[in-house]
């Protein structure tokens, strides 16, 4: 009978914690952010932490205390400056950003070796054919091929975004909040299996590396990276066979957006321009421009004109995408909603999108505008955290990740919660909006992953000032030991 106690306890846990905070929680979506914090510097304390990074730890909390919007515009520049050196990545870790070429004759290998396999088996089986036994699976027939290598480069790629997202001293935090934006924007998925190998260099490299620059840089970065070209079906296309993936979505997703005026000529267009771009893995390379597969005809994109240069008429097109107003518009639209309001004024919109124009497009420079906006500070600008969110918020709670059991309590969570890491299939990305996220099934999921977590970690007691007075004396009457978890299922510690 004690057993049977024992193994109910957590379960318990969960439906009581569920019916404090489902009333709260949906009562988000009604009527505006839960009423937490009275004072104000600590309200805005929250706010800054939680929307340009994870949330508070207790140095970044103790740090803009003070003055937490003259704080905020400190983490831009400290992003940026955090940009332009290379990641924190553990030696064990590493592989996954090795240099490209490195990476591509490694899945060469991969690849070859997989042939060779499929080859001898089909052999056997044809030789095998007219006899008793049974043929031989391609794994049964070699039992010892190497999977190490996919395994390996998903695991540990996934592995560091986890750690990097809720440990300072690993990464700046507003650096992997841009980096999640613009990895999320320029999605690449793991469920197209020959990405797998490349897709943490593309993060890394390509992504967090121009996550504060020129947007230019970012999508020219993304445009030559063998994730986004495997993904979207780039490297094979060509003049004899031409393939419209990539175009599309560089304009309907990445660039212009629905509704800017640009027709499916002008994507076919780009299309032909941007034939040659491919990935010659067989000769140890990730990213070549070859002219023989280039279409050399004259080309005219949104009424421009464009001649064969080769290689630097596919440079020029997406630079004036990336100038374009209609491009301004969608991504000052984007930011916002992801760091203002799920519906974000037109008029802020206007003010970001004003500065992506005269500063041609530097993301510091927005980010900058974004941060001083009054909008950004105002209480009814409320946001619900993603999955991810939530999970490295939690995490940062902790102090980062702790025990090997973190990594995969935290990738289980994103799994069931509905955001795989890495896994979105479609190139538009996660939705981030709290219509999105916020439903009672997935409170459930938020409780056990906080009291699982909980479990493991001392009380942050640093919280208690950013949670409401009726949340820290419900949770103040729970035993000692449920009380990390508590707060961080708590329906406040779930806004940003």
């Amino acid at each position: 009978m004690a057993h049977h106690r024992r193994a109910l306890a957590p379960r318990l846990l969960s439906l009581r914690l569920l019916n404090l905070t489902t009333a709260c929680l949906l009562g988000l979506l009604a009527h505006g952010p839960v009423a937490a914090q009275t004072d104000t510097s600590t309200a805005d304390v929250w706010r800054a932490t939680s929307r340009l990074g994870y949330g508070p730890s207790p140095a970044s909390a103790q740090a803009a205390q003070t003055d937490a919007k003259a704080w905020a515009l400190q983490q831009v520049d400290a992003a940026y400056a955090a940009s332009q050196n290379p990641p924190t990545i553990a030696a064990d870790l590493a592989g996954f950003n090795a240099p490209l070429n490195d990476i591509a004759r490694d899945y060469h290998a991969y690849t070859e070796e997989r042939k060779q396999l499929r080859e001898r088996a089909a052999t056997k089986t044809s030789a095998m054919a007219t006899s008793d036994m049974a043929a031989p699976s391609a794994m049964q027939a070699n039992p010892m091929l190497d999977e190490k290598f996919m395994r390996d480069m998903v695991r540990t790629a996934s592995t560091w975004r986890i750690m990097a997202c809720s440990d300072a001293a690993i990464e700046q935090p507003l650096l992997a909040k841009m980096t999640e934006f613009w990895f999320n924007h320029l999605n690449v998925s793991n469920t197209k299996g020959n990405t797998r190998p490349f897709l943490g260099n593309y993060v890394a490299s390509a992504i967090r590396s121009n996550a504060l620059g020129k947007f230019e840089d970012l999508l020219l970065a993304s445009a030559r990276h063998p994730a986004m070209l495997l993904y979207l079906d780039q490297a094979q296309s060509n003049a004899r066979g031409l393939n419209e993936n990539y175009a599309r979505e560089l304009m309907e997703l990445h660039t212009l957006g629905v509704g800017a005026g640009y027709s499916q000529t002008d994507v076919r267009e780009l299309a032909r321009i941007l034939t040659g771009w491919t990935t010659p893995f067989g000769q140890g390379e990730a990213f070549r421009f070859t002219p023989r597969l280039h279409d050399t005809g004259d080309k005219v994109l949104l009424g421009k004109a464009f001649k064969n240069t080769g290689i630097a008429e596919g440079e020029e097109a997406i630079r004036m995408l990336a100038h374009h107003p209609a491009t301004a518009q969608r991504i000052a639209k984007r930011l916002a909603s992801t760091f203002i309001s799920d519906q974000p004024s037109q008029a802020v919109v206007d003010k970001l999108a004003m500065t992506f124009l005269r500063t041609q497009g530097d993301i510091r420079a927005v980010m900058q505008t974004l941060v001083a906006l009054p909008e950004f500070w105002q209480a009814d600008n409320s946001l619900f955290k993603t999955p991810l969110d939530f999970a490295c918020s939690a995490l940062v709670a902790q102090g980062g990740v702790k025990d090997p059991r973190d990594i995969g309590q935290t990738l289980g969570f994103l799994a069931q919660a509905g955001q795989p890491l890495h896994a979105w299939q479609t190139p538009d990305g996660y939705k981030t909006d709290a219509a999105t996220w916020l439903a009672p099934e997935a409170l459930t999921r938020r409780a056990d992953f906080a009291l699982g977590l909980g479990n493991r970690m001392a009380e942050p007691s640093y919280l208690r000032p950013f949670l409401s007075a009726s949340a820290r004396e419900r949770i103040g009457r729970e035993p000692a030991n449920t009380r990390s978890g508590l707060m961080l299922a708590s329906p406040d510690f779930m806004r940003k």
